[in-house]
């Protein structure tokens, strides 16, 4: 596995990670704890040293799940967590307040089975917190060895640089893929301004970019994606040309959608680490050869000149957490 460097703080993880959340939150998932302890250990074995968590998953298992895993192996990884949500209930809003961002960390440090976080993102910008207090706050913690690098999730720009003002950021994980191009506007020129890593979540379009969903495709009860604009059955219809595209890269080049999909992303720029997720071994192993796949620059035109016809429809989020993002 190829390694890259999130930025330029010198944080080196593999040029593709593991998203944790999906092992036990978000989408309906029937692996056992032990299943998803193995998958993580088999993701190590294949070369990962990039995993991702958060508080919030479950809440709290996740991070369980992953310091189980991943303790055997602990000086290898590169583990990544989150705060800034109320007792690490989404559902309760956000809570960035200095007080709660040293009780995750400790309460954290547990659960992960570590006595450092390598990666500690804020999961959203809380407008109720100045920055500076939120920044400052993570900058104590790694002057006292709890943290080695500070994060941020789909913040704004203007967030963005005063946290960066009082505390590098190392990285911004907010979601990117040829079905949401958004960060190129903004976000991806800020961060090659301030030598910020990028770490793009759901890099498959949430499963979409795979192929393996369409508009007849029924999700369970408690997906995620039942509440998502973009995946309503008519939005699942008309965005399929996506599904088209990198289906038609996949087979010039003998691969898969979704390594075509996760090698575009790595083809943007050196700092980019993507951390698609999954339950099944097969995917991971077909996710991990996204790293070795390569595009040429007659592939990226294609695939440039052909998705600047299509037209994605449907938002992201529903619009109570659509209020969340970009702050």
């Amino acid at each position: 596995m190829q390694k890259r460097k999130l930025g330029n703080t010198g944080l080196e993880v593999s040029a593709i990670g593991f998203g944790c959340m999906g092992l036990n939150y978000g989408y309906t998932t029937n692996i056992t704890k032990s299943d998803a302890i193995k998958l993580i250990r088999h993701a190590f074995e294949l070369g990962v040293t990039f995993f991702d968590t958060a508080e919030a998953y479950g809440p709290f298992t996740n991070e369980e799940i992953v310091g189980e895993a991943l303790e055997p192996v602990r000086d290898q990884v590169v583990i990544a967590t989150k705060f800034g949500f109320k007792n690490g209930l989404v559902a309760e809003g956000v809570d960035s307040r200095p007080e709660r961002i040293r009780e995750v960390a400790d309460a954290t440090l547990k659960r992960l089975r570590t006595d450092c976080i390598d990666l500690f993102y804020q999961h959203r910008v809380d407008p109720n917190v100045p920055m500076e207090d939120v920044a400052g706050t993570v900058k104590e913690l790694i002057a006292e060895g709890k943290v080695k690098h500070f994060g941020m999730s789909e913040a704004g720009v203007e967030s963005i640089r005063k946290a960066h003002a009082v505390q590098p950021v190392t990285a911004l994980q907010s979601e990117y893929s040829l079905f949401w191009r958004e960060p190129e506007k903004e976000i991806l020129p800020l961060m090659e301004e301030l030598g910020i890593g990028f770490v793009p979540f759901s890099p498959l379009g949430r499963g979409f970019l795979t192929g393996k969903i369409d508009e007849n495709t029924k999700f369970g009860d408690g997906d995620f994606r039942n509440i998502v604009p973009r995946f309503s059955e008519e939005n699942r219809k008309a965005n399929h040309a996506m599904v088209d595209l990198v289906s038609d890269i996949a087979r010039e080049k003998g691969a898969t959608p979704a390594q075509v999909a996760l090698a575009w992303i790595l083809a943007q720029q050196p700092w980019i680490v993507p951390i698609p997720g999954t339950t099944k071994t097969h995917r991971l192993e077909e996710n991990l050869g996204g790293a070795t796949l390569e595009l040429t620059a007659a592939d990226l035109q294609k695939i440039e000149q052909t998705a600047a016809k299509i037209t994605i429809h449907g938002e992201r989020y529903p619009a109570s957490l659509q209020a969340r993002v970009g702050k």
